[in-house]
């Protein structure tokens, strides 16, 4: 991790891959982590961990599966959001976002439990971010 400012625009332009988060920092045991998104990503759920969201550029929904039902939930730039851990959810960006991911070292994009991964879908917890 660098001991420098980061500044996430020059982060982001550093890769082109969707929906495979780069590690920008951590804060104690937790990654903060960016990603270019576009498209859908797949059902997923992390059982032990809820799930910060900020929307950087563009709009992210993201569907959630809850006790009362189905709802989805739209985040424009600059919005946050949290999935409750426990909750099967699946985020999207039909015309495309970046977003930054806030979780605990080692979190698998795709959850614990999940859909068939796409080939798409890098599933690693976070490559570390290269200039």
């Amino acid at each position: 991790m660098s001991n420098e400012p980061i500044a996430l625009s020059t982060a982001l332009a550093s890769f082109d891959a969707l929906w495979s988060p780069r590690i920008v920092t951590r804060v104690n045991d937790y990654d903060v982590r960016i990603a270019k998104v576009e498209g859908e990503h797949l059902w997923h759920v992390h059982d032990d961990t809820d799930e910060f969201f900020l929307v950087l550029d563009g709009e992210l929904t993201i569907s959630l599966r809850e006790p009362a039902g189905e709802r989805t939930v739209t985040l424009p730039k600059g919005a946050v959001f949290t999935v409750p851990r426990g909750t099967e959810h699946k985020p999207s960006a039909p015309t495309g976002a970046a977003i930054l991911v806030f979780e605990p070292t080692g979190t698998p994009t795709v959850g614990d439990r999940h859909e068939e991964i796409p080939d798409h879908v890098d599933v690693t917890t976070g490559h570390a971010l290269t200039s």
